[in-house]
């Protein structure tokens, strides 16, 4: 553990910097619910100061966690009040701020366009029909809610579903000097679709090279780096299956990491398994599992039931040393609300299952910051 100390008016006397010390070790061993570490583990910075009889407390995390500021402030409260109580600092005030600081992928020979992006996710499936395009858009608008700047690629060339999932069906991006693309906005995302370029009579009718230089002309030719400064994230829902789609993206651009989307059916696993490989094989990190359909309650009598299995999302997780980054049951208000062009963390941001995608999202940027994270201890200015 590292600490330096910074003093805004003169230095403070001994008596206070070792209660503030003292503070900073126990706000370092309390337990980040994203990473499953303590902060001391982390390479979170830790800052403590006091001035005009309060004490102020920021943590700094590698992972937008806007949503959770309300947690953290009672968890270092309640770590730091027997210290507060009757010491050297004589209050029990207490300021507390929680922030982010987004650390980017090295990727040194990036195209212009995707200078400004930090991060870059593949969310990927084995097969088709588990849910895979509904957990992409749900995950950067997650990611967003927690107070990244996030950007959305519809990768899916033959399925193109993210207008419909957004509601900005019938837009077309605005072009610029005659070859890039502006991202679309919507719900607070930069997005951009090979959907917003043909029409519902002009499918994609592609032999693989075809369909892979369209990715590559949607993925470099849109200005990311423009939007909103950058981006923190760019979530890119890929097609089913391991093809030349995948490999294409695995070539073209250095990704922070692949979310694999399963369901808990034995078939849905084995093409699960064979996502997990490829990405492995091309060196790209599998942040994790997302296990859909876990379980259906019935609206009726209340009974729940794993109508496709169980258990199988945390045995992949298991046997290929991921994690499971989260289940999601088997709803229709899901459903519902990704055809009505207002996806459940959009459309009902306090519920249940908006609060799923919330800690998936969290889960799978934590693995970032820690594939990315040097072996030391948190930095904690006092002063």
């Amino acid at each position: 553990m590292s600490a330096n100390h910074h003093n805004h008016e003169g230095d403070l006397p001994a008596e206070v910097q070792t209660e503030l010390e003292r503070l900073a070790e126990s706000i370092g061993q309390l337990h980040d619910p994203a990473t499953g570490r303590i902060l001391d583990q982390l390479e979170a910075d830790i800052e403590v100061g006091f001035d005009d009889d309060t004490v102020f407390a920021g943590i700094t995390l590698g992972y937008p966690c806007a949503g959770r500021e309300g947690e953290w402030r009672s968890r270092v409260r309640e770590a730091c009040l027997p210290t507060l109580k009757g010491g050297p600092l004589g209050t029990s005030e207490l300021q507390f701020e929680l922030s982010a600081e987004i650390p980017a992928t090295p990727w040194p020979d990036a195209p212009e366009t995707l200078t400004g992006v930090k991060n870059i996710i593949a969310v990927a499936s084995g097969k088709g029909g588990v849910g895979k395009s509904t957990t992409a858009v749900n995950l950067a608008l997650a990611l967003a809610a927690e107070g990244a700047s996030v950007g959305l690629l519809d990768a899916d060339i033959y399925g193109p579903s993210l207008p419909t999932m957004l509601g900005t069906e019938g837009q077309r991006p605005q072009v610029k000097e005659q070859k890039f693309f502006v991202p679309v906005e919507a719900l607070g995302l930069q997005t951009m679709s090979l959907g917003y370029l043909l029409t519902e009579d002009t499918p994609a009718v592609w032999r693989g090279p075809m369909a892979s230089g369209a990715l590559n002309q949607i993925l470099t030719q849109t200005l990311w780096s423009e939007a909103s400064g950058g981006l923190d994230y760019l979530i890119v829902d890929m097609p089913p299956g391991t093809g030349d789609i995948q490999l294409t993206l695995a070539q073209k651009a250095t990704l922070a990491g692949a979310v694999i989307v399963t369901t808990p059916q034995d078939l849905a696993l084995v093409d699960a398994i064979k996502g997990v490989e490829m990405f492995r094989k091309v060196s790209v990190p599998v942040l994790g599992i997302v296990e859909n359909m876990s379980l259906h309650t019935c609206t009726n009598c209340g009974h729940t039931e794993a109508i496709f299995g169980s258990g199988g999302g945390v045995r992949i997780a298991a046997d290929y040393q991921t994690r499971l980054l989260g289940q999601l049951p088997l709803a229709m208000a899901i459903r519902t609300a990704a055809d009505g062009g207002l996806p459940s963390v959009a459309a009902d941001p306090e519920s249940q299952v908006a609060a799923c995608y919330r800690d998936i999202a969290q889960a799978a940027a934590a693995q970032i910051w820690l594939g990315g994270e040097e072996a030391s201890g948190p930095e904690i200015e006092i002063g």
